[in-house]
């Protein structure tokens, strides 16, 4: 069985990751491989086409694939929130929160994630014509095998952007060279109230397998509930995947930004935040009218959610 992650050398789909490189798919009975699938809309396309089984990525960007959400369900949260982050160059000297930053400037963002920041600044009064904030992908960013964030953090080191939006490890790369500012960490409480349930890093599958292979689904949260365990039990084992994985100077970062995401990792999908990402999901166009939450996550799995 394959599980398909739009971004590797990141902390934003690790338990994922690290849910096969530690083993715990192994030890729930499942032999499940790993494929990297950029942009995100890619992978839900391979996840409806059958070309992969789960996909972990950001919630929201199933209806890319699955309108209405029909045909996929969500399994289990990888962490609660929505977890990108807004960096501009250090140059124009933005401050934590201070999002007027922005104007007159281009950012950087993967398509489907771009979302999340267009709407964050709409509900914070920033207007992206008026204001002339260009939100685009980022030069570069389309190769396979690529790693957004850090391709993100080079480019606003070559100044072919004035900022990006991604990822924790992008973000870490350009704050260590000091070419970048963090301006938004909307986990840690930055921007707009709602925007924290824009969106969540999930596992997501299709309803017929959740139908045929019940017993598969209820594994898979398992292993994940198991991986969010050992990852709190002992953050060292981050650094054992990421030197696997990522290239040296990512491998030695990974524990430090896992150790910060820890708080966050609960595989529990509330009503609230459902009742959030839909809210977002109609503002941005991607979803008519409600779907209710048992059409939205798979529920009979609910009581697999916490460890123990």
């Amino acid at each position: 069985m394959k599980l398909a992650v739009p971004d590797m050398i990141s902390n934003s789909y690790f338990p994922a990751i690290a849910a096969i490189e530690l083993g715990c798919f192994k030890q729930e009975g499942l032999d499940i491989s790993l494929e990297l699938i950029y942009p995100v809309d890619k992978c839900y396309a391979a996840l409806r086409e059958g070309t992969v089984d789960f996909v972990g990525g950001s919630a929201h960007s199933a209806l890319s694939a699955f309108p209405h959400w029909q045909g996929a369900k969500l399994l289990c949260a990888q962490g609660q929130g929505m977890y990108w982050f807004l960096v501009m160059h250090k140059d124009f000297g933005g401050k934590r929160g201070d999002l007027s930053v922005v104007k007159g400037r281009s950012i950087g963002a993967a398509p489907w994630v771009d979302m999340g920041l267009r709407r964050l600044l709409i509900e914070a009064g920033i207007d992206l014509s008026r204001d002339q904030v260009k939100v685009a992908p980022v030069p570069g960013a389309q190769g396979a095998g690529v790693n957004f964030g850090v391709t993100a953090a080079k480019a606003l080191e070559e100044r072919k952007i004035d900022g990006f939006w991604a990822n924790g490890m992008g973000t870490e790369v350009a704050v260590r060279r000091a070419v970048g500012t963090v301006v938004l960490d909307v986990r840690r409480g930055d921007g707009p109230k709602p925007c924290f349930n824009y969106t969540m890093a999930s596992i997501a599958t299709t309803e017929q397998l959740i139908e045929r292979s019940p017993d598969v689904a209820s594994a898979v949260v398992r292993a994940m509930v198991k991986t969010q365990a050992a990852l709190k039990e002992n953050v060292a084992r981050a650094t054992e995947v990421g030197r696997k994985l990522f290239p040296p100077s990512e491998a030695e970062l990974i524990a430090e930004l896992i150790r910060r995401d820890l708080p966050y990792y609960d595989a529990s999908i509330s009503r609230s935040f459902v009742a959030g990402m839909n809210q977002f999901s109609r503002d941005v166009g991607i979803l008519s009218g409600d779907v209710p939450y048992e059409g939205i996550v798979a529920t009979q799995f609910s009581h697999l959610w916490k460890a123990g």
